[in-house]
């Protein structure tokens, strides 16, 4: 990927506005910044949980969202106890079980991870401990097992406690019926990670994309995990074939949305693939693929988050 897309640079890491750890974190650590790049520990990552502001949001009916801490959360409460979708930061345990709590009392008895990331997992462990039955894609588990690493943030990351491993796992597809809910979880064409999966409330028409879709932002492609720009594409391809007008889409990182914004997502996908690989085509190194500025046309709308568009060019690049 190149010496550009290996570090977090200073002023990347100021503008991340969808992760909480880029205005909770950065206070404790900007004096320890250098003028141009700083790497993390996963651990320093989980800090910023500790400060975590959670917003409760609703979607329709009963169904809730909560922002603020690692990836967004859905929950659906219910006679079989509350269903979660995703976990958080772990140490935003908290702030999490006092909005849990204000949306119906009781712990978490179904937990739905959409992908292994930590912002999406680290809160399976105390989920687990209160009663949480944790479903995810085979993937997820056999990734959660063994030391991971994300070089484009230079981010290591250990195997997760046995506690906070799924243990109803699928390959494919996963039904299940709680809360006066059909919930169908399928399997994504590996995009973001090899482990992403969509959760559908089907009688509410509501999609949590996971991390297949940002929302305003550029999203991160995790190469080292299984994903791709062209599984990107697909996945954007699926939730388009699975939604219509009136579905309400949550992404991983971002506001609730509808299908004109995957619309839209998918265009920019599209685009900025054909450029960079014409870039590529021609001979161009990454610097000068970056140079050339190929997302030049999409950054006042999507260069607001974690994401740069020289990193997104880079990532980009590597799968072109």
């Amino acid at each position: 990927m190149g010496s550009a897309s290996l570090t977090i640079s200073r002023r990347l890491f100021v503008s991340g506005g969808i992760a909480a750890v880029a205005t909770a974190f950065l206070p404790s650590i900007v004096a320890k910044l250098s003028a141009q790049e700083a790497s993390l520990t996963g651990a320093q990552f989980r800090a910023s949980g500790k400060t975590a502001k959670i917003q409760i949001r609703s979607l329709r009916g009963d169904l809730r969202f909560l922002m603020g801490s690692g990836g967004n959360v859905i929950v659906l409460p219910g006679a079989d106890g509350l269903v979660a979708v995703d976990s958080g930061l772990a140490t935003s345990e908290p702030q999490v079980k006092a909005a849990l709590n204000a949306i119906s009392p009781g712990p978490v008895r179904h937990l739905l991870n959409t992908h292994w990331h930590f912002d999406h997992t680290d809160g399976n462990q105390w989920m687990h401990r209160d009663g949480a039955v944790i479903i995810a894609h085979e993937n997820t588990r056999k990734r959660m097992t063994q030391r991971q690493s994300i070089p484009a943030f230079s981010i290591d990351f250990e195997p997760s406690p046995v506690a906070a491993l799924p243990t109803v796992l699928f390959s494919q597809s996963h039904e299940l019926r709680l809360n006066e809910q059909r919930i169908v979880m399928r399997r994504y064409t590996p995009a973001h990670t090899d482990s992403d999966v969509s959760v559908f409330f089907e009688n509410a028409n509501v999609l949590h994309a996971g991390d297949a879709w940002f929302n305003g932002y550029y999203p991160f492609i995790d190469y080292d995990s299984g994903g791709s720009i062209d599984g990107m594409i697909a996945a954007s391809s699926e939730n388009l074939a699975r939604t219509d007008a009136e579905t309400l889409v949550l992404p991983g990182h971002g506001d609730v949305g509808r299908r004109i914004q995957l619309v839209s997502f998918y265009n920019m996908l599209v685009d900025v693939r054909g450029r960079v690989s014409e870039l590529k085509k021609r001979g161009l190194p990454l610097p000068a693929a970056i140079a050339a500025k190929p997302t030049a046309s999409y950054d006042r709308a999507l260069s607001g988050g974690f994401v740069s568009p020289e990193l997104f060019t880079s990532l980009v690049y590597r799968g072109v």
